[in-house]
């Protein structure tokens, strides 16, 4: 989930520097071709190597664990998921004043998923409550304990108390403040997950989607994964569906009235999030967030 970190000192990151690292570290790849993707996401810079595989940096101190993370759980769940996700093949570590670890995966293709292209699909909001069911469905008991560690704990949505409610302030000549605040304060105050903790992708919106030929192909992005309330990945049914498909996702996926009202909270919470900290200088997140805050809002 973008939790605003705009303001930190990032490291300088280009094509020279990840050739030196990859050609240090795994000099198998040394003669692929780097190409740089723009735009990435706000968590890494992405290069492309050769035609299969992928490097992608991280930006800030907050997506530094995503690389090691990954590598460790993603080849357990892919067997287990109906999209494809990314498959790690190596992790590099600090070097030439670069000091995070950083990955190697094989390449996905596909386009970003786009609320033009699947917004009133209900085949897509089923397949993507299917993915969510299968993620859910395995087992976090399997794993040993030493295994899940404070990387996959799972934050609750009181920790973003204080946070959203100085962003509703902050934005309410831009949005409906006391609708925020009515919805905030009902999901903070909606019952907690009763289940046992499941699988959650934890960044589940439409940039974390890719599409091949307008069918959904893959989810990406896997930084925020953990174990314990899913309502966090109903952030997604705000962020591309409309209401028919909306609607579709809830029934597929089967979700309560508490854990929706929780997952309303999820969008409105980081959809403002990200608005502050990016709309004013870049219109296309300005353009997602409002309507992800304003699908939240309707429910």
């Amino acid at each position: 989930m973008v939790t605003g970190r705009i303001a930190e000192t990032r490291p300088a990151i280009d094509a020279a520097l990840v050739r030196r690292l990859v050609d240090k570290q795994f000099p198998r790849w040394a003669d692929l071709p780097l190409g740089l993707l723009d735009p990435a996401g706000s968590d890494h810079v992405i290069y492309r190597l050769g035609d299969e595989l992928s490097v992608r940096l991280p930006r800030h101190a907050g997506a530094i664990g995503q690389a090691r993370k990954e590598y460790e759980w993603l080849p357990r769940l892919a067997p287990h998921l109906p999209l494809a996700i990314p498959v790690p093949v190596a992790v590099g570590e600090p070097d030439f004043g670069y000091s995070w670890p950083w990955a190697v995966s094989r390449w996905l293709d596909g386009e970003v998923a786009t609320v033009e292209m699947l917004a009133d699909s209900s085949q897509a909001a089923v397949e993507l409550a299917e993915f969510l069911k299968a993620l859910q469905q395995f087992a976090p008991g399997a794993i040993p304990a030493q295994d899940a560690g404070k990387d996959l704990t799972a934050w609750p949505l009181a920790d973003r108390d204080r946070a959203t409610l100085a962003a509703i302030e902050k934005v309410s000549g831009a949005f409906d403040a006391v609708a925020m605040t009515e919805l905030w304060d009902a999901a903070l105050s909606a019952p907690g997950w009763a289940g046992p903790p499941v699988w959650f992708h934890g960044d589940f919106h439409t940039g974390n989607l890719l599409t091949v030929d307008g069918r959904l192909s893959a989810v990406i992005d896997f930084g925020e994964l953990g174990i314990g309330d899913p309502a966090c990945d109903l952030t997604i049914a705000f962020t591309l569906m409309s209401a028919q498909s909306r609607d579709a996702f809830r029934a597929a996926l089967g979700v309560d009235d508490a854990t929706w009202l929780r997952g309303r909270g999820w969008a409105l919470a980081t959809g403002l999030n990200a608005y502050i900290a990016y709309a004013a200088f870049n219109p296309r997140v300005a353009a997602q967030t409002t309507r992800q805050i304003t699908e939240a809002l309707i429910g």
